[in-house]
């Protein structure tokens, strides 16, 4: 969807991502190898009471199901930027569904304009556990 046909407000779902344990362990091993991610036993006697999965893991998993329903397609041409912020622990097994809605949109110039797109994860249980802001920059439609 090029520049000019997005309009702040517009929102998609996601597909359901599932946290598997596996794929966590693996991840968290290969990014982010912390006791907290990796060492049950050591996890199991934090405030958290088991692991929990690495947050870039948890975003990635929402962003890859984001990209299949993404608002931009052969429009978008590079992304800009992107802030997460993690809100609630995510455990092996979690069921994260985003949301993402388009919350500003600034022309640039006659060729492509920033979408900053907000992405909000919520577990099985309808918690938020994780908010994103990125920014995108977007093709628009030749005059």
């Amino acid at each position: 969807m090029f520049f000019d046909e997005l309009q702040v407000g517009m929102t998609v779902q996601t597909e359901p991502a599932v946290i598997e344990k596996g794929k966590m362990m693996a991840f968290a091993r290969d990014y982010d190898n912390i006791p907290l991610h990796t060492d049950e036993e050591y996890a199991g006697k934090t405030h958290f009471g088991k692991l929990i999965a690495p947050g870039v893991m948890s975003f990635m998993s929402v962003w890859a199901k984001y990209l299949e329903v993404d608002f931009f397609g052969d429009e978008l041409l590079a992304g800009k930027s992107t802030k997460i912020e993690w809100l609630k622990p995510v455990f092996a097994d979690d069921v994260l569904s985003g949301k993402a809605t388009i919350t500003n949109l600034v022309k640039r110039n006659a060729k492509n304009g920033l979408v900053e797109v907000t992405i909000e994860a919520y577990n099985q249980n309808g918690e938020l556990v994780l908010t994103d802001v990125t920014e995108a920059i977007v093709k628009c439609k030749t005059p």
